[in-house]
């Protein structure tokens, strides 16, 4: 009973599950159904008989015959098959073979999507068709309108075309043959043909307004504008050299004449119509043009620069001449009393070598222009360069004349220092002696007998003859660094010396206790043998043993007091 029941479950659960998919089945047959109506019962018979309407001859016959042959062969063969397939498919399903409904459910789709295409190529060439009728009855109007405006504009401006007219006519003359073929075509059925000939008559006629537009300018151009251009060079060129401008670098005259030779060639290609060559030229040759002004009229500025500079060249560079020989001569009397670098020493030299070669290159730069062989753009660049070096040797002799002046003036200066360092040096000794201290120790002797030393290098170097200022300068350094720490030193050591007595007179409360005592003693043993800093670390460990934070206390007290003292 137990394995009967387990088989009827199974049973039922195969047929539940045979059910399920015959149902996905039975909607795709639905589905595809529904797909094969929809392109049954599509109206392409009544979208053909729009066609009729058109000139039902030639390539429109010929079309509407084979697109209602495709339709009927779809509906009359293929649609059936469908059904059949259908029917087929069904019986499959009902009879659970699955399988082969779903090959046959394949094969349907593939029909249906074939019918379908052909049935969207049907309307797309229909619809194309139809559409060419439609264009083509509009731009052909426009065509004709736009070949009699051409035509009327050609015959009106014949002379503003010049050489080009002919093969402009010869243009427009395909024009009539092109809408006698339209119009047979038209009345043959034979619309896209004929659409392939508005097209080309639609490129056609932008070409030829684009020439119409463009020629008269090119022309104008070729056979006014540049030639105008030209003659006026010409002119300008021939009064230049009439007022003893050099030009024959600029090579002006075999330009102009390559150029008007070019023009003639120029003139042809338009008459042959090639239009893009034609404008690059001519843009580049107006280019050249301007460019030709450009040079005229740099050597008319240059010819301005050259005449009005030239004599304050001159000038100046015989001021800067007596100015540099003024400066040699007084490097060599300074050096008598000061030593100057050798690279310093020959400034004024190399000064004067350099000016002589100016002077040189100045006189050949005045013959050219007397003799009026060369071109003034040239003497402009070198007249330029030879017054921007004057100013250059002029600006370093003027440097070194300044160093020259303040020479004196830096000894001065640093014989003023040097007396200034002294008394510096003098009251840090005087504080000290009048200090109340046990005695000076011979690290500060020895700070002192240093700084006195530098003071006397400084002297003998201030002594020497001629006079090394770089010297002076560099020992007045070192002396003054060596002092300022001397004094730095007898500060800090006087202050020390203020804090230990303080310290120790503090200290002197906590006798009692022995460590107390002892590091205190051992803080005046060093005071007295003037080890101020170990005595100094010795009383504040002792203090601080005792009492802490006192020390920060104290050094504050001690600071205001030695401020006081500097006060007054």
């Amino acid at each position: 009973m137990k394995y009967i029941i387990i088989v009827i479950i199974v049973l039922l659960a195969l047929l539940t599950f045979g059910l399920i998919i015959r149902k996905k089945h039975n909607a795709v047959i639905e589905r595809l159904e529904k797909k094969k109506l929809q392109i049954q019962h599509y109206p392409i018979f009544e979208e053909l008989t729009k066609v009729k309407n058109l000139n039902m001859n030639g390539q429109t016959e010929e079309l509407f015959e084979r697109w209602r042959n495709k339709w009927t062969e779809v509906v009359d063969v293929d649609i059936i098959k469908i059904d059949s397939m259908l029917f087929d498919a069904e019986e499959y399903i009902d009879r659970f073979k699955f399988k082969k409904a779903s090959m046959i459910e394949k094969d349907i789709e593939d029909y249906i999507d074939k019918c379908d295409q052909i049935k969207n190529e049907i309307l797309s060439e229909l619809e194309e068709l139809i559409g060419s009728e439609e264009k083509n009855r509009i731009e052909i109007e426009q065509l004709k309108e736009l070949y009699r405006s051409a035509r009327k504009t050609l015959l009106a401006h014949q002379y503003s075309f010049g050489p080009a007219i002919e093969n402009l006519e010869k243009m427009l003359e395909e024009f009539p043959k092109k809408f006698e073929e339209y119009d047979k075509l038209t009345e043959e059925g034979n619309y896209l043909n004929a659409r392939e000939i508005v097209l080309l008559l639609n490129e056609k006629s932008k070409e030829i307004n684009g020439l119409i537009n463009e020629i008269p300018a090119l022309l104008t151009d070729i056979q006014t504008k540049i030639p105008s251009s030209i003659h006026e060079l010409r002119n300008g060129h021939r009064e230049m050299e009439e007022q003893s401008y050099y030009l024959q670098h600029l090579e002006l005259t075999e330009n102009l004449d390559r150029i008007e030779q070019e023009l003639k060639k120029l003139e042809e290609e338009l008459a042959n119509l090639n239009i893009s060559y034609v404008s690059t030229r001519i843009q580049e040759i107006n280019d050249e043009i301007d460019n030709f002004y450009d040079l005229l009229e740099k050597e008319v500025y240059a010819k301005i620069y050259v005449d009005k500079n030239c004599d304050s060249t001159y000038k100046t560079l015989n001021e800067v001449l007596n100015a540099t020989k003024e400066v040699s001569t007084e490097a060599e009397y300074v050096q008598n009393s000061y030593r100057l670098p050798e690279e310093e020493a020959e400034i004024p030299k190399l000064g004067l070598k350099q000016l002589e070669v100016i002077q040189k290159r100045f006189e050949v730069l005045l013959s050219r222009v007397r003799e009026e062989k060369s071109a003034y753009s040239s003497l402009q660049e070198e007249l330029i360069e030879i017054r921007n070096e004057i100013e250059q040797i002029q600006e370093v002799q003027d440097q070194f004349s300044n160093r020259l002046k303040n020479l004196r003036i830096d000894e001065n200066k640093a014989r003023a220092k040097l007396q200034s360092l002294k008394k510096i040096l003098q009251e840090t000794d005087r504080m000290l002696h009048r200090a109340n201290i046990p005695g000076i120790p011979e690290e500060m002797d020895a700070r002192l007998e240093e700084a006195e030393e530098q003071l006397f290098i400084v002297m003998q170097s201030l002594q020497e003859v001629p006079l090394n200022m770089n010297l002076v300068n560099s020992n007045l350094d070192q002396a003054e660094k060596c002092i300022q720490d001397v004094q730095k030193h007898a500060k800090e050591m006087i202050e020390n010396v203020m804090l230990i007595e303080r310290i120790i007179q503090y200290g002197n409360r906590y006798r009692s206790n022995p460590r107390v005592h002892e590091l205190l003693l051992q803080a005046e043993e060093s005071f007295h043998n003037f080890r101020y800093v170990k005595a100094l670390e010795e009383a504040a460990e002792a203090v601080e043993l005792a009492e802490q934070g006192a020390i920060q206390r104290i050094q504050e007290l001690v600071q205001e007091e030695m401020f006081e003292k500097t006060k007054h």
